[in-house]
This record gives C-alpha cells, structure tokens and sequence, in this order.
C-alpha cells in the first residue's frame, strides 16, 4: 500500500484543481451533501445544508473568528461571512485552490471581501499565535492529513479557551479496506486512512477536547456519490468536449465504486462538534 505524504496531497489538488473547474464546478463545489429525504436530488440544495448545518451545530455569530482548516476554494468561509458578518481565515494546503478563492472573493463576494482572508499553509504547522480563534470548522479535508494527532493538537492551540471545533469529515469504519475501496476511495485522492466515528470521538478526546458529539451521516454519503454519479452520466452524454466526457465517465464509475464501498463498511461520514475547555 502506497503511503501518501502531505507533499502528494498538495501536488494532486494543485495539479486537478483546473480539471475540475472546467470540466464539472466553475465555482470550486464539491461537498457531500445531506439530503431532505431519500427521494432528493437536489446536490446543490444538499450540499448547501451541510454549509447550514455544520454552522449551526458550531454555535457561529456575527462576534465569532473562525479558522476553515482544510478551505480548499473557500466556499465555506464565503459562507459564514456572508452569513453572520464574522470574521473568517481559510487555510489550505493547496495553493492553487488559495489562489482561486483569493479570486473568486474579490470578484464575485466584494462585500465581504474585507472579512475573510485566505492563506497557504498546513493544519499541522499552523502560522497563528495560540488561541487566535473562537472557533475551527471544516468540511470534508481533516480526512487527508497523515499526521492526525499533530493536526488535532495545532487545531486545539489556536482555538480560545471556551472554543468549539466542528468539522464533517470522511471516515475509514473498518479496518481491512480491499482492493477496489483502495483505488477508487482511498488512492483516488491520495488518503492514508482514516477513524471510524468512535475512533474519531477517541482522537478528539486524546488531543485534549471535551463534551464531543458526532454523527454517522452514512445514509447522507451514499446518496450524494449516487446523485452526483447520475449527474456525471447525463452530463457526459451531451458534453462535446472528449476530454470532458471522459473524466465523467470516469467520475461515474468512480461513484459506483464508492458506493459499492460504502455498503461494505470500507468508507463513511460524520460530523463532530467538540470544546476546548476553559
């Protein structure tokens, strides 16, 4: 099994961030969704939920600073500001997808482009002064860092004493993980493993954090690679572009294969909201 360092987690987002923003989302979204019932198909509405969701479950108001550890193209920082008027940093490891969130805040969200800020760096080597923040988020990112326990700790010393972290984040619920979970899963973006949602609470609790509550969102997982599998099919249909339509189809199977992954145990989600005490 390949073992995957943060180096070849920024080289892959760096080096795809414009394959996909061509060829699937011109503003950079792609966050698991939560569903209003097992008949919705609206991704953009779910995806936006969990944005809504996660917020509340933080406790996020217009006094609140908050780090989005993991940014990627800032849409969720975007968010929150645009939502409370708070004060928002994004981090990511990527600098492509920093330098398009950069963009993307000052031409198309100039209203609150005095209210977040974007920077290149990493969740385990922070560059903010300890206890710099009320609160850290993140959406779909914590997953991919190797080194877990040092990220957990750089997150609980720039929180404020009294701080919440929420995060929804991906999850590895079993051990023993095979061949197609591996390549179409795990490898795909460059992931080592991960925590069930236990395993994840126990993480949270070593690095110092209290009064943790978490969520399985597996029924949530599984019906956004379904969606988003059947947008890939139709979209590939009557795309022109030939190196368009095969990364759909590509994505299309790869959704299938998550799917498969999913129902054997091999590849989950949850959301979690932790406190660093006073």
């Amino acid at each position: 099994m390949t073992t995957y360092t943060e180096r070849d987690v920024e080289a892959f987002f760096d080096q795809t961030l414009r394959h996909y923003l061509d060829f699937w989302d011109s503003e950079g979204v792609l966050h698991t969704g939560i569903f209003a019932s097992d008949e919705d198909e609206d991704y953009a509405a779910a995806a936006d939920r969990t944005s809504a969701v996660l917020a509340d479950q933080a406790g996020i108001d217009a006094a609140s600073r908050v780090l989005d550890a993991g940014c990627g193209c800032g849409n969720f920082a975007t968010y929150l500001a645009e939502r409370f008027g708070c004060q928002v940093e994004g981090l990511d490891l990527s600098e492509e997808r920093v330098s398009f969130a950069t963009q993307r805040l000052a031409s198309g969200h100039a209203r609150v482009a005095g209210l977040v800020t974007f920077r290149h760096g990493s969740v385990t080597q922070m560059p903010y002064d300890d206890g710099t923040f009320t609160h850290v988020v993140s959406q779909d990112a914590l997953f991919l860092v190797p080194d877990k326990p040092r990220s957990h700790a750089e997150i609980f010393r720039v929180l404020r004493p009294g701080g919440r972290f929420a995060c929804s984040d991906f999850l590895q619920p079993s051990p023993v993980i095979g061949e197609q979970a591996r390549k179409h899963v795990y490898d795909r973006v460059r992931w080592n493993g991960g925590f069930s949602l236990a395993g994840y609470q126990d993480a949270l609790s070593s690095a110092g954090f209290s009064s943790i509550a978490a969520t399985d969102l597996q029924r949530h997982i599984k019906q956004t690679y379904r969606v988003l599998g059947a947008m890939a099919t139709e979209r590939a249909q009557i795309t022109e572009d030939a190196a368009g339509r095969d990364w759909m189809r590509a994505f299309a199977e790869s959704c299938e294969q998550i799917q498969a992954a999913i129902g054997r145990g091999e590849f989950g989600w949850g959301m979690f909201v932790a406190r660093k005490g006073a």
